[in-house]
């Protein structure tokens, strides 16, 4: 109850102090949607505020009637056979020469499910961050705080993401990312190269019984308008130092005509966690767990107000690094999904989508027994301002 009064106070504080609206949000790790202005700027002090609300409801064909939460390594649109709000938020930036500072709040399914780890109101912060730039003729910047993640091509704002709901590989991969990063802009656009130190794993407060830190960097190269080469990875742990459990991922993907009439993502992402450390203090084998997620979207462009995307992807995790079955064969599934997006006003997106996976294993419950396959349909209304 207590919490649920300072975020509203919080709100009604924003909303008081702040008579503007500004352009729709698009400050995440997905930014392959253009900016569409429809509010001003504060006078003469680079104060900006923006919000998002996205409403869903999701059916669930295989599961029981009496199942309200779909698989548990999915985080966003979870809630099955119900009228729910995924992700709303408010958020205030200021902007100037030398100094940049957001903060936004948010509430949803998203946050009640991808923060249950965190802490108290930690877990009502989208975004939290200040940064400085640390050079007058340099493009080059200095952020601390929480903010989202620079891993991946997705991020949890579903309008800014060509699909309605996340691949596989997004809902199990930071989303936002704790810490202190650098970033460097060259001149000319074509690079971006950033190096970050970390709290952890998509984690606020450092996991217990690690005392890390972990690193993290990401090198984009946009030659064009109409490509994107990017390469990101993280060197850490998710797990506590007894265990000397050391992760390695790479995160690469490419973007190609993004804002043509016919566009495509491809993507590939992998990870190694070292074996463990056992009891008695040897390892439990030589090498390394590893993970794999290729992922494929393309997208068609009718208008700019009608749009068609499609999606294959896959995800091995056969030793149950970050999805355990409990199953023989591990987390092995492939999805699809078809997505069709109506932009009824330049900020109000109306989404529909179709997904199937099947799995190796039969890991998806039902009314009777267990299923390899799952199927679902999700629909969406999305507000920005």
């Amino acid at each position: 109850m207590k919490n649920n009064f300072l975020l509203t106070v919080a709100i009604a504080i924003v909303f008081h102090t702040s008579p503007l609206l500004a352009q729709s949000i698009n400050d995440t790790k997905d930014t392959l949607t253009p900016v569409q202005p429809q509010s001003a700027v504060a006078p003469n002090s680079g104060l900006t505020v923006t919000g998002y609300v996205e409403a869903y409801y999701t059916h669930d064909f295989t599961a029981p009637k009496t199942a309200q939460e779909r698989p548990g390594f999915l985080y966003n649109h979870k809630r099955n056979r119900e009228v729910n709000v995924n992700l709303a938020f408010i958020k205030g930036a200021y902007t100037s020469d030398r100094v940049r500072a957001n903060l936004a709040i948010q509430v949803g399914t998203y946050a009640q499910y991808n923060y249950a780890a965190e802490q108290g109101l930690l877990k009502n912060i989208f975004e939290a961050n200040a940064g400085v730039k640390l050079s007058k003729t340099h493009d080059l910047w200095l952020d601390a705080g929480i903010f989202s993640s620079h891993i991946g091509f997705e991020s949890a704002i579903s309008k800014d993401c060509w699909t309605l709901t996340r691949s596989l590989v997004a809902e199990n991969s930071p989303y936002y990312l704790a810490g202190a990063k650098l970033t460097y802009n060259t001149p000319n656009g074509k690079w971006t190269l950033l190096g970050s130190v970390l709290n952890g794993w998509q984690r606020i407060a450092k996991l217990p019984g690690y005392s890390g830190p972990s690193v993290s960097t990401q090198v984009q190269f946009k030659p064009t308008a109409n490509f994107v080469l990017n390469w990101s990875s993280f060197l850490g742990s998710d797990r506590p130092d007894s265990l000397k459990q050391t992760r390695f991922y790479n995160n690469i993907y490419a973007i190609v005509n993004p804002n043509g009439k016919v566009s495509a993502i491809l993507g590939f992402d992998i990870g190694a966690d070292r074996k463990p450390v056992g009891p008695d203090g040897r390892r439990v084998g030589n090498g390394s767990y590893v993970w794999y997620a290729p992922v494929a979207i393309v997208r068609y462009s009718f208008s700019d107000v009608v749009k068609l995307a499609g999606r294959v992807e896959y995800y091995d995790d056969k030793n149950g690094v970050i999805i355990a079955t409990g199953t023989p064969n591990g987390f092995k599934i492939w999805g699809y999904s078809l997505n069709v997006d109506y932009f009824i006003l330049p900020t109000a997106l109306f989404r529909i989508e179709g997904k199937v996976y099947n799995s190796q294993d039969a890991i998806f419950e039902t009314a009777s027994r267990d299923s390899n396959t799952n199927t679902s349909l999700t629909t969406s209304l999305a507000v920005s301002f």
